[in-house]
């Protein structure tokens, strides 16, 4: 029997069938969408302000694993624009960027986006977009603090978490007595310089067990504790659990391909 037009019209746009159907499609041709922590990491990398998110992203949008929503393929890039401005635009809101500032750049980018004409002048949007937002988090935190000397700390110490990091090695990057550097660093930030490095290594090693390959013993190593066990304390220490525990919580669902 022919379904009339208002029978049509019920169908639903979202069925189990239709989705088994396209996960079948996906197993057959070997390819999968990217995984929600692994969409996630950009943006919360993003909205800390870290310039890692400029590359991870572009790494993402090239990856293929965004998925198909339109046969068109300009217009299909047109979509996953829409929908990862959206996100950054949530993001950045929520690491304390003005909600009319976001909003209104939001609404320029996809303005913007609607007057592209392929899908390479969508891509380089994309990560122009990424690049502002990312940017505007960085200047905002960094907008905190009021001396050249104390923001430049800052930089090193976040470049610089390989390393052994100690207050007279900053005293000598920024020409300034130890001293003088611990009290205006204190002042300024609200805790001490070595408290400071502590929080930023915490910071970067559950960013590494949540999204990296890398063994406890090799973040251990990266992020210049004595040794695994040292960085296991200290990890314990701060969060309350294991560096393991940690992972198996919070990076449960994986970002690598089977």
């Amino acid at each position: 029997m022919v379904k009339n037009g208002a029978d049509a019209m019920t169908e639903p746009v979202v069925s189990e069938a239709k989705l088994r159907y396209l996960d079948f499609l996906s197993r057959e041709d070997r390819v999968r969408h990217h995984r929600y922590v692994e969409e996630m990491k950009q943006y919360e990398l993003m909205k800390n302000g870290d310039l890692s998110a400029i590359g991870e992203s572009a790494r993402l949008w090239t990856s293929g694993l965004y998925g198909h929503v339109c046969d068109d393929p300009l217009r299909n890039a047109k979509y996953l624009f829409v929908t990862s401005i959206t996100l950054a635009t949530r993001f950045a809101i929520e690491g304390g960027m003005d909600e009319e500032d976001a909003y209104n750049a939001s609404d320029l980018y996809i303005q913007d986006v609607d007057r592209c004409t392929t899908t390479d002048e969508v891509r380089r949007l994309h990560a122009d977009m990424m690049t502002f937002f990312t940017w505007a988090m960085a200047d905002m935190q960094r907008g905190e603090v009021h001396s050249t000397a104390v923001v430049e700390c800052m930089d090193y110490i976040r470049y610089h978490l390989h390393e052994r990091i100690t207050v007279p090695m900053l005293a000598n990057h920024v020409h300034l007595n130890p001293t003088y550097l611990s009290e205006l660093f204190a002042r300024e930030i609200g805790t001490t310089i070595s408290r400071y490095i502590a929080d930023q290594r915490m910071e970067a090693a559950r960013n590494m067990l949540r999204y990296s390959q890398y063994s406890v013993g090799e973040i251990a190593q990266i992020l210049a504790y004595r040794s695994p066990s040292h960085f296991g304390k200290v990890f314990k220490d701060h969060m309350g659990v294991t560096p393991r525990e940690y992972r198996n919580a919070n990076a449960q669902t994986g970002i690598w391909p089977e």
